[in-house]
């Protein structure tokens, strides 16, 4: 639960942040263009002062299309992304199938769970990073493959930012992530090369698998 606890607490400074700027954002170009609040409530089908929260963002129950409107109405378009952020909250099964790769590994890898990437200020972390002198192995272990396209982009994404020299993506063996595997089997070998009996047999070997790899247990 602290875990939880400490994610909900950052979305929600994440969420003041996001408002606030939304509110200068606003504010700043409806004095741009000559309008006053009242000009920009009519346009939106609101109140002057509905209008005043936003711009003070004291509206904390600010709605997206509440917020869309307002910002055409001050000529802004209104564009919301998301991120990788902080671990995700681990349950017994996903331990489980990291414990099943860690037994795989012959003991002259070290291994450490929740490895945060090498950046200040990043809250992005591997699932686990295995050390072999100064050879490190970036580990992503999924339970389920639901959006493979989502999952690439993030990988690619953390193997350039994450300081490791090789990836592991370890799959819980069932029959449906063997089917999703088939399924994106052309981009999942662009990304993961490595066929996964090499990779087993090198990490138990104590070498180098030399290249990036996923591996279904």
């Amino acid at each position: 639960m602290p875990a939880r606890e400490r994610s909900v607490e950052r979305g929600s400074r994440r969420g003041t942040e996001v408002l606030r700027r939304f509110a200068d954002e606003v504010r700043a170009a409806r004095v741009a263009l000559g309008l006053t609040q009242r000009e920009v409530a009519r346009a939106v089908g609101s109140s002057r002062s509905q209008i005043g929260r936003i711009e003070h963002a004291d509206l904390r129950s600010l709605g997206f299309m509440l917020a869309a409107r307002v910002a055409s109405a001050v000529a802004l378009d209104l564009s919301v992304r998301t991120f990788p952020s902080g671990p995700r909250v681990r349950d017994a099964r996903h331990l489980e199938l990291l414990g099943r790769l860690r037994s795989r590994l012959a003991p002259t890898w070290r291994v450490a769970f929740e490895v945060p990437l090498p950046i200040p200020g990043d809250q992005r972390a591997w699932d686990a990073v295995a050390t072999l002198g100064h050879l490190r192995v970036g580990v992503e272990a999924e339970n389920r493959l639901t959006d493979v396209q989502s999952l690439l982009r993030r990988l690619a994404l953390k193997r350039r930012d994450g300081g490791v020299d090789r990836v592991l993506l370890v799959v819980r063996g069932t029959h449906g992530n063997r089917a999703a595997v088939r399924e994106y089997a052309s981009p999942l070998r662009d990304a993961f090369p490595l066929m996964p009996r090499q990779a087993l047999a090198a990490l138990s070997a104590g070498r180098d698998p030399g290249g990036d790899a996923l591996i279904l247990l």
